[in-house]
C-alpha cells in the first residue's frame, strides 16, 4: 500500500514537472510573440513618419519654388527613396540607427534637438514592458490579444502624436513667413466644410487684408500686386502642409480632401492608419479611391471656388460701397454711363483711321522694361524743348507764315519718348507767393528779356535771382494798381463777384494775371514762343497760369462764351487786319454781355498810325455790335484803356444795314476748336432762355457749386443721373475724395503745391475741392470725352481742350501736380502709354506729384514705368480692380556720356 502510493506520488509529480516546463515553454513563446507584435508595430510608425516629413520637405521646396517662379501650382511631390519598407521583416534589437536610412537619421537629429520625439519613445517601451508582464500573469490567449491590440493603437497614437507636432512647428513657421510676406494675411479658415470653403476662406483673408490696410508706402507697394499670384501658389502650398496634420486639421474640418489628395503620395500604411483615425472620430466624408477621380474633384471644387468668389466679391462691392465711399478710395459715384454718350458731343469724334494711329503698347513697355533705356531729346530747343511747338521738320515744310503758322502746334508724327535735359544749376522752385517776385535764374537761364524789357519793370537780374516787380509795359508802376484802375474805371467788372474767369492776350511774363488773384479772379494768360524769350515759361516758374499759344490762323482751343472778360495789353495783335478775323475769335470766346479791355497806344496817342488803327479798330467794333462802354486814362501810368461790352441780343446784328462782319452758317459750331481753321463771321447770341449763353451766371464763389441754369433735368449726366443731380454728385465726391484722402493720405505736402493739373476733368469737381488752397488748376478736357468744359467755366474755373496722343502746350518743369482720374485706361486705346508717360515726365518739374486713380492693371502698369524714370512711388493701393497712386519726380536724367 505504502510503496504502492509511494510511486503514484512519484508519477504524479513528474507529470506536474512536465505540465510546468509545458506552461513555461508555452509563456516564453507568447512572451516572444508578443515581443515580435510590438516590434512591428514600432518600426512602420518611423518609416511612415519619416516619409510624412519627406512630403513637408518636398512641400516647402515647392513652397519656395512656387514663390520665385511666381507660378499657382506646387512642384510634384518627391519622396526620398525608402530603404525600409513599411512592411519589412523586423532585424530584431539592433540600435535605432541601424534601422534608420540617413536621411531619418538626420530628421531624428532634428527631433532631439527639439526634444518632439524622446518623451514618446520612452513611453512606448514603458507601455510595451508593463504589457509584456501582463502577458506573462494571463493564461488567456484572447485577453492577450486584446492588450496586443491596445498596445499597438496606443505606439500609433503616439507616432501619431510625433507626426503632429513637427507638422504643427512647420505650419506655424511658413504662416510667419507668409504673414511677413503678405502683412496681415488673416487667413480665415475656421469652421468650413471641405476644399470649397477652405478655399473661400483663404480668398476672405486677402479682402479682409485689402479692407483693413488703407495705405502701403513705397518699398513695400512694390510687391503688392505680383503678391497675389504669391498667395495663390501659397495657398495651394498650404495644402500640401496639411499632408502630416491630418488628425487636427479633421477637428478645424478644413481640409480634409486636399490631404487625401496629399496622401496618394504616401506608402499604404499612412493611407490606413490615416483612415482608421477618420473612422474613429467620424469627422471624413468618403474617401477618394483613385487619383483620377481626386483630380476631378479638385477640378470641380476649383471652378466651384471661383462661382463662390464672384458672388461673395459681388456681394461684398455692394455691402462696401457705403464704405469706400466714406474711405474716400472708393469711387463714390459710378463710372461714366454709356447712354450719357448719346447726350454729349466730343470735342472730336474719331476718325476713321484711328486704328492705324494705335501702337502696339505692351511691345513698346516691355522693351522700354526689359532693357531700351531712356534717352535725352536730340533737339536744338535743349531744356526749354516744347515738341509740338518745336517741330523744326514740319515748320520748315509751310508753305506761309503770314499768319504766323510758325507758332501754330505741329506735332510729331511719332511722339517723343526721349527726355528733356535739366538747366545746369537746376533748383527746387521758390514758393508762392514769394515765387511770383522772384525765381531762381538757374531754373529759366534767360536774360534777354531782362535786357530789353527792364526798364519797363517786367524781369531784372538781381545776383543768382530773376525779379519781377510787378510792372509791365501798360502798368510799369504795378500791375495791382492797373487791376484797380480798370475796377474804377467801369464797377460793373466787379473782380471776383461778376467778373471771374479772364483771358489776358499777348501776356508777357503775366504780372497782370498774377496779381488778379489779389481781386479772386483767375486769369489764363496766353503768349506765342516767339523772340520775348521764355516769357510763358517765366510766368509758370513764378506759379502764375499760362500757356503757349499764339492768335494765327486756327481758333484757340477753348469753348465759345466763356470767357467773362479778356484782356489785350499792348499785346501786338493786329485786330483790325483781314475784316478783323482775329479780333472776331475773341467774340467767339466772350461771354454775351462780357468786356474787352483794350489798353494800347491807339486808344490815347495821337501818332498818325496810332489814330488810324484807332479808327480802323472803331468802324469794325462798331459793325461787330460792340458797344464802347469808357475810354479812362490812367495818370500814374500814363496810358489809356477802351473797354467794350460783347451785345447780349440779335437785335444789333438784323438791324445793321452791311452783313460785315457776315454771321456764320448755322451748322457751323462754335464750340468745335481743335485745330478748326478760323472764319471771319460771327455767331448769335442766345436767345432761348434753357441755352448757354442766354444768361450771366451767379456771382462768384457761389457759382462754383450752383449747377448752370441750363443744364437739363432730362438730359443724362456723364455718371448716368440727371445732369444737375450729376453735377452735384460729383462735386461732393470730390470734396469727400480730397478732405479725407488727398490732404492727408497720400504723402503730399500741399504747401510745396501751386501749379496743378487735372488731366482727365469733367465737371471740374476736382478744382473745385480745391478751392480753399493756395492753387490753381488747369483743367483738361479730352478730346474724345463729352465736352463738358462749358461747365467748368461756367463755374468760375478755367481749363482747355487738349489730346494727350500729342504733347501739351507748355514748356518743361512747368507744373507742381498732375492728377489723372481714369484717364490712362481710356487713353490706351488710342495712343501709345510710353509717350504719354514722357510727356508726364517733361511737363512735371523735379520735386512734382502724379496722382493716378485708375483700374488696378493700369496702375501696376504706369507704377512700373514711372519706377523706370526713377520716380519715388510713394503709395500704391487696389481694390475691387480700381487703384490709387502717388509718385513724385525726382532730379534723375538719363546720363548721356559715353
Amino acid at each position: 500500500m505504502a510503496f504502492g502510493k509511494g510511486r503514484a506520488n512519484k508519477r504524479s509529480s513528474s507529470t506536474s514537472y512536465g505540465s510546468t516546463i509545458t506552461m513555461v515553454v508555452f509563456v516564453a513563446l507568447c512572451v516572444i510573440g508578443v515581443w515580435m507584435l510590438s516590434s512591428n508595430s514600432i518600426i512602420p510608425p518611423q518609416i511612415s513618419q519619416a516619409n510624412t516629413r519627406t512630403v513637408i520637405s518636398e512641400t516647402e521646396r515647392a513652397d519656395v519654388s512656387a514663390s520665385s517662379n511666381g507660378n499657382d501650382e506646387p512642384e510634384p511631390t518627391r519622396q526620398e527613396p525608402d530603404e525600409h519598407p513599411t512592411y519589412e521583416d523586423n532585424p530584431g534589437k539592433l540600435p535605432d540607427d541601424a534601422i534608420k536610412s540617413e536621411y531619418e537619421q538626420q530628421k531624428s537629429a532634428k527631433e532631439k534637438s527639439e526634444k518632439t520625439s524622446s518623451k514618446p519613445r520612452e513611453d512606448v517601451q514603458r507601455e510595451t514592458q508593463n504589457q509584456e508582464t501582463q502577458q506573462e500573469n494571463e493564461n488567456i490567449p484572447e485577453e492577450k490579444e486584446k492588450d496586443n491590440g491596445k498596445e499597438n493603437k496606443t505606439m500609433q497614437e503616439s507616432d501619431e502624436g510625433q507626426v503632429k507636432q513637427v507638422v504643427k512647428e512647420f505650419e506655424k513657421e511658413q504662416k510667419e513667413q507668409r504673414d511677413e510676406d503678405s502683412g496681415n494675411n488673416k487667413g480665415a479658415q475656421e469652421q468650413e466644410q471641405g476644399q470649397g470653403k477652405e478655399m473661400q476662406d483663404v480668398e476672405q483673408g486677402k479682402k479682409d487684408q485689402d479692407s483693413n490696410a488703407e495705405v502701403t508706402y513705397t518699398d513695400k507697394t512694390k510687391e503688392e500686386q505680383p503678391m497675389e499670384v504669391e498667395q495663390s501658389g501659397t495657398s495651394e502650398n498650404s495644402k500640401n502642409e496639411d499632408n502630416g496634420q491630418q488628425q487636427q486639421q479633421q477637428d478645424e474640418q478644413n481640409s480634409g480632401k486636399e490631404e487625401n489628395m496629399e496622401n496618394n503620395t504616401t506608402s499604404e500604411e499612412n493611407e490606413k492608419e490615416e483612415k482608421s483615425i477618420k473612422d474613429e472620430n467620424g469627422q471624413q466624408e468618403e474617401q477618394n479611391t483613385t487619383e483620377d477621380e481626386s483630380g476631378s474633384k479638385e477640378e470641380q471644387s476649383t471652378t466651384k471656388e471661383d462661382n463662390v468668389e464672384q458672388q461673395q466679391e459681388e456681394q461684398k462691392d455692394e455691402k462696401i460701397q457705403e464704405s469706400s465711399q466714406a474711405s474716400g478710395f472708393g469711387s463714390g459715384i459710378p463710372k461714366e454711363s454709356s447712354e450719357s454718350q448719346k447726350s454729349w458731343k466730343s470735342q472730336a469724334t474719331e476718325s476713321k483711321d484711328e486704328k492705324q494711329r494705335q501702337t502696339t503698347e505692351s511691345n513698346t513697355i516691355e522693351s522700354i522694361m526689359v532693357g531700351k533705356a531712356w534717352e535725352l531729346c536730340n533737339e536744338t530747343a535743349g531744356y526749354d524743348y516744347i515738341p509740338c511747338l518745336d517741330n523744326e521738320a514740319a515748320i520748315k515744310k509751310l508753305t506761309s507764315r503770314r499768319h504766323f503758322e510758325h507758332r501754330e502746334r505741329h506735332c510729331p508724327e511719332d511722339p517723343p519718348t526721349c527726355l528733356v535735359s535739366l538747366p545746369e544749376g537746376y533748383k527746387e522752385s521758390i514758393k508762392w507767393p514769394e515765387s511770383r517776385n522772384k525765381i531762381w535764374y538757374h531754373n529759366v537761364p534767360h536774360t534777354k528779356l531782362a535786357e530789353v524789357k527792364g526798364h519797363q519793370n517786367w524781369v531784372k537780374v538781381t545776383g543768382e535771382f530773376l525779379t519781377f516787380p510787378g510792372g509791365g509795359t501798360q502798368f510799369i508802376h504795378g500791375a495791382l494798381h492797373y487791376i484797380d484802375f480798370l475796377q474804377q474805371a467801369l464797377k460793373n467788372i466787379a473782380w471776383g463777384k461778376r467778373t471771374r474767369v479772364v483771358l489776358d492776350v499777348g501776356c508777357g511774363v503775366a504780372s497782370f494775371g498774377g496779381f488778379l488773384f489779389e481781386r479772386d479772379a483767375i486769369a489764363m494768360s496766353l503768349a506765342p514762343k516767339d523772340e520775348h524769350e521764355a516769357q510763358v515759361q517765366f510766368a509758370l516758374e513764378r506759379k502764375i497760369p499760362a500757356i503757349s499759344a499764339v492768335m494765327g490762323s486756327k481758333r484757340l482751343p477753348f469753348p465759345s462764351r466763356v470767357f467773362d472778360l479778356i484782356h489785350c495789353a499792348r499785346c501786338r495783335v493786329p485786330w483790325h487786319n483781314e475784316g478783323g478775323m482775329l479780333l472776331l475769335e475773341l467774340n467767339r470766346m466772350l461771354r454775351p454781355g462780357g468786356y474787352f479791355v483794350w489798353s494800347a497806344t491807339p486808344v490815347y496817342q495821337k501818332l498818325e498810325e496810332d489814330v488810324q488803327i484807332w479808327k480802323e479798330m472803331s468802324a469794325l467794333t462798331k459793325s461787330m455790335c460792340w458797344e464802347l462802354v469808357t475810354i479812362n486814362k490812367d495818370k500814374l501810368n500814363g496810358i489809356g484803356a477802351a473797354i467794350y461790352q460783347k451785345p447780349t441780343t440779335n437785335e444789333c446784328y438784323e438791324k445793321r444795314k452791311r452783313n460785315r462782319p457776315p454771321m456764320c452758317k448755322t451748322n457751323d459750331d462754335a464750340n468745335a476748336a481743335w485745330y478748326v481753321p478760323l472764319q471771319a463771321c460771327m455767331h448769335k447770341v442766345p436767345t432761348n432762355v434753357v441755352e448757354r449763353g442766354s444768361k450771366w451766371p451767379v456771382n462768384w464763389p457761389r457759382r462754383l457749386q450752383t449747377p448752370p441754369y441750363w443744364l437739363n433735368s432730362s438730359q443724362m449726366g456723364i455718371y448716368g443721373k440727371p445732369a444737375p443731380r450729376d453735377f452735384t454728385t460729383d462735386y461732393e465726391h470730390w470734396k469727400h475724395v480730397v478732405s479725407k484722402v488727398y490732404m492727408n493720405e497720400i504723402g503730399i505736402s500741399w504747401s510745396n503745391v501751386r501749379n496743378v493739373m487735372d488731366m482727365r476733368a469733367v465737371y471740374g469737381g476736382f478744382a473745385a475741392a480745391l478751392k480753399d488752397l493756395q492753387v490753381w488748376v488747369m483743367n483738361v478736357v479730352n478730346i474724345n470725352s463729352p465736352d463738358t468744359l462749358p461747365i467748368i467755366y461756367e463755374r468760375g474755373l478755367f481749363g482747355i481742350y487738349h489730346d494727350w496722343c500729342e504733347s501739351f502746350s507748355t514748356y518743361p518743369r512747368s507744373y507742381d501736380l498732375l492728377h489723372a482720374d481714369h484717364l490712362f485706361s481710356k487713353l490706351r486705346q488710342r495712343c501709345n502709354l510710353v509717350p504719354v508717360l514722357a510727356e508726364v515726365d517733361r511737363i512735371v518739374r523735379p520735386g512734382g506729384k502724379l496722382i493716378v486713380r485708375d483700374e488696378a492693371s493700369v496702375i501696376r502698369e504706369i507704377e512700373n514705368m514711372l519706377k523706370s524714370l526713377h520716380w519715388d512711388v510713394h503709395l500704391t493701393f487696389s481694390k475691387h480692380q480700381e487703384g490709387i497712386l502717388s509718385a513724385q519726380k525726382g532730379f534723375w536724367r538719363p546720363d548721356t556720356s559715353p
